[in-house]
């Protein structure tokens, strides 16, 4: 009999869907003031009752067997009575809760007979208790139910759930026939391709995590996808996350999947993309009197995810748009159900890592059933620090107070929040700062005022503005970087004129790194740029039980021809070595052929240069990149670059910018690449307190904040010369650093030798 696997949670989300979306609910709006008061009404149950005991049992249904699964809020007993406590905090006034919600009920409902089962209880009580954001007042309400009366509840939602869970088994049977049959998808390895798969199959199967640098040209994503879902064989894990920052990657692994697909392999994958960037109407905004495609949402998609799953295998962009408007449901949304219910996702790395946007409905059964890839690691060290860190301004909140002057509560909140900003501001010594502890008397009217503005989101009948729901958000997650604020990070104060910022600001994401992928069953960081690599294994959280992979280019030296022209790149020297590096990119250009991307380090420097080039007579089409650029504005930017163009072209960029990673032009489509500069972040406020962070930690303080990032934004812009075996071309570097000691022992293998530039 075949089996299917499901979380309580799962299960009656699924069936019991209710309302629709709206935006001022999308946040899962009392995550963490919700666990707060979750833990406050368990620390008062009595002695001997039980809190967050995890229940299993399995349960026959339509010739399915059913493993149902899940973690109960509590178990109260009086005298023989036992009874289940399913806890939900609430931004609405209790008086508007009359019944209590299905979803709610039927949760505790599997919990009570997966208890009673377990028990052998004739009978047992439900008890729903709410409680109020604001006012921590609780409303209870109780039932007792029969056991006989329970398994047919639990039978009717497995049955309702049973069409998805067949068309989950048809998939899953038509993988795991085709998963032995599926062969690597090229005539051969190449180049260290074949280790690095060897790698990734045996970190999967040990349930380790492995932090493998790979250069470009190994193939990172086809050997990093084949040997996983080669793993998925019945006895490993049942699921992937292949994660990346950047949309282009994505595309990448779905044309790996193609691949795969077109050897045999069956498989149902989903890409996950941004709200705003999918969303279907003009201003993203999910209220159900603006958007068609959220009003009703609940009630049309089960029937499009049905549809979907039962027709297709990787679910990309363009189709989930197509069963989107097909259904009429929210993109979006769309793909975040399906993402519960696939066997690989290809998504950005905040749905895994960032605590604002994780996929909060997956259980900690699916976690550690699933493998994290992580494409493009040393992306994930910076997205960390963001994504680990909050940020507040005294001006947001008095913006807000100033539209709702009339709301006496939201404004009072709103007064005390800024009266700590004005106790901080006089407190500064001057215009920026930071310290070790966090302000508490800050957190504690920052949480009232979440609580303040949840109770306001459940007003019915009024319209909120974005402003406000945007603050809102800001606070909330501020208060849950407050949670897991540690010695990582500092308390940074910032004044602007009459403004304050405030921010908790992550250093080091290593930990918080670590304890996101622990739960998971494995996890491989990978990149062309680990490098070095002592530092990126470090800050992705790497320790002593990790597996650590190195390969060296697949490329041969020949095909690079690297140069260095020492002129100095330093601030307080470019005015005077302007006509020099001009005249040096120049003289690049003009000694070989074809087309060329030139990078800098800031757009400021750029547009100066781009000025003198101009006058030059290169006979060249210049494209220069924008500080913001749409998604087609990119794509003409690169469709520029062909082999044998009438007018050859020269591309300039920023280091660690949109063109300076994650973009193929092979063979003739580029020539050669200029990097000026080494790349060093600007100097401020944030960057002298990461300096002193890492020097009081024992390590190199300017290295870790300067040097380290600083290099590789450059080895990114400079991966982007040789593609292929066939590729050649020149890569300047103009900066005297290059040459000193340090900077020479930190150039990739690759790029070396080299020929320095006399004057």
């Amino acid at each position: 009999m075949e089996k299917v696997k499901v979380s309580v949670r799962e299960l009656v989300e699924f069936v019991y869907r209710e309302g629709s979306i709206d935006l001022k609910f999308q946040a899962r709006s009392s995550m963490t003031i919700g666990t707060r008061l979750h833990q406050l009404l368990q620390k008062g149950y009595k002695d001997g009752d039980e809190k967050e005991v995890f229940l299993k049992g399995e349960i026959m249904s339509d010739e399915l067997s059913f493993i149902l699964e899940g973690r109960c809020d509590g178990i109260l007993y009086e005298g023989e009575k036992v009874k289940i406590d399913e806890i939900k905090s609430s931004a609405k006034d209790l008086s508007d809760i009359d019944g209590g919600s299905r979803v709610h009920w039927a949760q505790a409902e599997c919990y009570a007979y997966l208890l009673a089962r377990d028990r052998n209880l004739e009978s047992i009580d439900v008890q729903l208790t709410y409680i109020q954001v604001d006012t921590e007042q609780v409303k209870i309400l109780e039932r007792t139910y029969r056991f006989i009366d329970l398994e047919d509840i639990v039978r009717n939602t497995l049955i309702a759930f049973t069409p998805f869970a067949k068309v989950m088994l048809q998939n899953r049977k038509r993988f795991r026939e085709s998963i032995s049959e599926v062969s690597f998808p090229f005539p051969s390895f190449r180049k260290g391709q074949k280790q690095l798969a060897g790698a990734v199959y045996k970190t999967v199967g040990e349930e380790k995590t492995l932090y493998a640098n790979a250069p470009t040209g190994t193939g990172k994503t086809i050997s990093t996808l084949f040997p996983t879902i080669k793993g998925m064989n019945g006895d490993g894990p049942e699921k992937w996350f292949y994660l990346t920052a950047k949309t282009i990657t994505r595309t990448v692994a779905e044309e790996a999947l193609s691949l795969l697909e077109e050897k045999g392999l069956r498989q149902t994958s989903v890409t996950i993309t941004a709200k705003d960037k999918i969303c279907f109407k003009e201003e993203t905004n999910c209220q159900k009197e603006y958007c068609e495609f959220a009003n009703g949402y609940y009630d049309r998609i089960n029937g499009a995810l049905l549809d979907i799953l039962d027709q297709e295998t990787i679910m990309t962009r363009e189709i989930i748009e197509r069963y989107a408007r097909k259904h009429k449901v929210c993109p979006f949304e769309f793909s975040i159900d399906l993402s519960y219910l696939v066997d690989g996702v290809i998504c950005d790395y905040n749905y895994v890592f960032d605590p604002k946007v994780s996929l909060k409905r997956l259980s900690d059964e699916s976690r550690k059933n699933s493998v994290l890839l992580i494409d493009e690691s040393h992306n994930l060290v910076n997205r960390g620090r963001e994504m680990f860190s909050a940020v507040l301004s005294k001006s947001s909140f008095l913006d807000v107070k100033n539209l709702y002057q009339e709301h006496g509560a939201l404004k009072k909140s709103i007064q005390a929040v800024n009266k700590q900003f004005i106790s901080l501001r006089k407190e500064m010594q001057g215009k920026g700062e930071w310290k070790k502890d966090m302000d508490q008397e800050l957190l504690e009217e920052v949480e009232a005022f979440v609580e303040t503005a949840e109770k306001c989101l459940g007003e019915t009948g009024k319209e909120w503005s974005q402003g406000f729901l945007q603050l809102y958000f800001d606070s909330l997650h501020y208060v849950r970087i407050s949670r897991i604020y540690g010695g990582e990070h500092r308390f940074v104060l910032d004044s602007q004129g009459t403004d304050l910022t405030v921010k908790l600001s992550c250093i080091d994401p290593s930990r918080l790194i670590s304890d996101v992928k622990k739960p998971y069953h494995s996890s491989v960081f990978f990149s062309a740029t680990l490098h070095p690599f002592s530092y990126y294994f470090q800050q992705l959280g790497g320790s002593e039980e990790d597996y650590r992979f190195l390969i060296p280019s697949p490329f041969e030296k020949d095909q690079w021809k690297v140069e260095i022209d020492p002129i100095s790149t330093r601030y307080r020297d470019r005015e005077r070595t302007l006509p020099r590096i001009v005249q040096s990119i120049a003289d690049c250009i003009l000694y070989n052929k074809g087309n060329f991307l030139v990078f800098f380090s800031s757009y400021a420097y750029m547009r100066e240069v781009y000025e003198k080039l101009k006058e030059l007579s290169l006979d060249a089409e210049f494209l220069i990149q924008e500080t913001i650029m749409s998604e087609n504005e990119r794509e003409e930017f690169l469709q520029c670059f062909q082999a044998e163009p009438e007018k050859r072209v020269i591309g300039l960029g920023v280091l660690g910018g949109i063109f300076s990673e994650g973009i193929d032009l092979k063979g003739d489509r580029l020539n050669g690449v200029v990097v000026v500069g080494v790349g060093l972040p600007q100097p401020g406020l944030e960057q002298d307190m990461m300096k002193e962070f890492y020097g009081e930690d024992g390590k190199n303080g300017f290295d870790y904040t300067y040097v380290y990032p600083g290099l590789n934004k450059v080895f990114q812009s400079g991966g982007r010369l040789i593609r292929s075996e066939k590729d050649k071309g020149v890569l300047r570097l103009i900066d005297d650093r290059y040459l000193t000691p340090k900077y020479k022992a930190l150039l990739p293998e690759e790029w070396t030798p080299f020929e320095v530039i006399k004057k």
